[in-house]
């Protein structure tokens, strides 16, 4: 799922550890503990012990444990099979494995697409064939 510059975990709260305050981080933060603030990050993994009482803004977003508050993701939202979303989701991608709970709205964003660019790239081949 993750590409090779998002695997090293760079930030890391402990599930023993209380949070409170906003996180802005590069590169990934795994959350195991609780945080009550706001996040951003460039990915976020939050454990099934992990409890976030606010927002969080990622390219990408799997949720193992509880989110009270809105989450948006660019790239993707993964909530797993104990995860718990209460809030709006905003994701280009959205996967909900069988068990989990999302109560709220989810809007997913259209990714740009580039057929436009590939059919003018083919009338300029097949103009310059003939």
């Amino acid at each position: 799922m993750f590409s090779k510059n998002t695997e090293k975990l760079e930030s890391f709260v402990g599930a023993n550890s209380h949070f409170k305050g906003n996180i802005k981080t590069k590169g990934t933060l795994r959350i195991d503990g609780e945080v009550e603030g706001n996040i951003e990050a460039d990915w976020l993994i939050l454990g099934e012990n992990a409890h976030l009482k606010g927002d969080a803004v990622a390219g990408g977003i799997i949720v193992g444990g509880r989110v009270d508050g809105n989450i948006k993701a660019d790239k993707i939202i993964e909530i797993k099979s104990k995860g718990q979303v209460v809030g709006e989701i905003v994701t280009n991608r959205l996967t909900v494995a069988e068990g989990a709970i999302f109560e709220g709205r989810s809007t997913m964003q259209k990714e740009e697409s580039n057929v436009i660019e590939l059919q003018k790239e083919e009338r300029k081949k097949a103009k310059n064939q003939h």
